[in-house]
């Protein structure tokens, strides 16, 4: 039974979400990269409008980053999980970090 008493069990509750504030966008990339400085744009811009922190790593200055993402940047991650790879919908993002 999931309620007794009008009091749910507290295996059945969801976590609550953090609230946008409480998330990191973290862009890897690397220099001279042009789909890097437009999703920089994207990204700086949502999180400006949300307050949502942001952070950026560079796969030529991290050999583990750099197998892992080479063919794939720039890649977004929100709180350290892949959101997106090559190109970053300023939409989803949103969404994504309002969830």
């Amino acid at each position: 039974m999931a309620a007794h008493n009008g009091v749910v069990s507290p295996l059945l509750r969801r976590a609550k979400s953090p609230e946008p504030a409480d998330r990191t966008v973290t862009l890897i990339g690397k220099p001279g990269c042009h789909l890097c400085d437009q999703a920089r744009e994207v990204i700086a811009k949502v999180v400006g409008e949300l307050g949502s922190g942001f952070e950026e790593r560079d796969i030529t200055q991290d050999p583990e980053l750099y197998r892992l993402y080479a063919e794939q940047i720039p890649v977004t991650l929100i709180d350290g999980r892949q959101h997106d790879f090559w190109r970053v919908d300023e939409k989803r993002l949103r969404t994504a970090l309002l969830r």
